[in-house]
């Protein structure tokens, strides 16, 4: 099961959008695909029209037994979804807890990693939707990933976000025995805007090797389809948004499988 964090320290960015938005193209494509919301906030749950603020359970059930996952635990919090080959482990408000229980315990950077450890062979692959803070939530999503994809709006104030994403990512690194590639990919792109403009230029300045150098453009389709219910290739699989993320996709399973040969060799 290849495993893939969607993350950065700036909400607002397109984190959840991509996340469902790629999720539904490998599933379009036949691969079983697990999305687990990490964000106390619940945007990937409530997408798919759970609640957050009722579900009796959640992947906060994961974090209470301390850092021991009981095998059949996290098949049990598995959720349906409008696709067919799409499951969600969901949020819940009782995740927000997390962050102030975590330093009085040990041992809860890799439950994350120990969930999917368990459901290995029943998912091709595992996209992980992150809250927009440093914390265990993001610490765990980090650990458990091969491959971590940031998306950055196209605005300056997203700047901020990314440079503390990145720093982030290189301190985590310090303690992986191989560093987690990562690909910095552009969103709500808006090309009659000078602050569109001049962030992508800024972007492709300062993270070319780590940029994809497409964009996802500004498309109200992808609202459109999140007010559904429903993966944005389910909707209108010719929109902007949906033909750029299918672009952003096949570069991601690239990088995915180079990673994967130098790993090898």
């Amino acid at each position: 099961m290849k495993v893939w964090a969607v993350a950065n320290q700036k909400g607002g960015v397109g984190k959840t959008t991509s996340t469902v938005a790629l999720a539904g193209l490998l599933a379009d494509a036949g691969r079983r695909v697990l999305v687990v919301d990490l964000d106390p906030h619940g945007s990937l749950t409530s997408y798919f029209g759970y609640d957050p603020d009722t579900l009796e359970h959640s992947c906060y059930d994961l974090f209470i037994a301390g850092g021991k996952v009981d095998p059949s635990l996290p098949r049990s919090l598995l959720q349906k979804t409008s696709h067919a080959n799409i499951s969600l482990m969901p949020s819940s408000t009782a995740v927000a807890v997390l962050e102030r229980q975590a330093p009085g315990q040990g041992g809860l950077g890799l439950v994350i990693s120990k969930a999917l450890a368990h459901l290995e062979g029943e998912f091709d692959f595992a996209l992980l939707d992150n809250p927009p803070l440093l914390g265990v939530l993001m610490v765990n999503a980090l650990a458990a990933s091969q491959l971590l994809v940031i998306p950055v709006q196209t605005e300056f104030l997203a700047l901020k976000g990314l440079e503390r994403m990145v720093n982030t990512l290189n301190m985590v690194n310090r303690s992986r025995p191989h560093p987690l590639p990562y690909t910095i990919v552009p969103t709500m792109f808006d090309r009659r805007t000078q602050a569109s403009l001049s962030t992508l230029r800024h972007l492709r300045n300062q993270y070319g090797k780590n940029l994809w150098q497409a964009y996802i453009p500004v498309d109200t389709r992808l609202r459109d389809a999140s007010r559904a219910g429903l993966v944005p290739s389910a909707l209108d699989p010719n929109t902007r948004g949906v033909l750029a993320y299918r672009v952003l996709l096949k570069h991601l399973l690239q990088q995915s499988r180079q990673e994967e040969q130098t790993a090898a060799g």
